[in-house]
């Protein structure tokens, strides 16, 4: 089967400079992606243009969320017993 390659390129831009952002990000991707409505998928993309360090934090839930859209995605993403 061939994999869609807007999940090849996001699982290329869920590579982080952080092992653990690289293991949430590829492992959601994975899992719930193809189930997110194109308002979610459009936030999560605009979540990853986001610095590491600040993703890092917003997933973890040690700064805040300004924008209502990224904090929804973020919430899904925190959503998963793995993390």
């Amino acid at each position: 089967m061939n994999e869609p390659e807007e999940l090849r390129r996001l699982r290329w831009r869920c590579r982080r400079g952080l092992l653990e952002l690289d293991v949430m990000l590829q492992a959601f991707v994975d899992r719930a992606y193809i189930s997110l409505v194109p308002s979610e998928r459009a936030a999560f993309q605009r979540l990853l243009s986001e610095p590491d360090v600040v993703l890092l934090e917003y997933i973890n839930g040690v700064q805040p969320i300004a924008d209502k859209e990224l904090r929804r995605i973020v919430r899904k993403i925190r959503q998963y017993p793995d993390f």
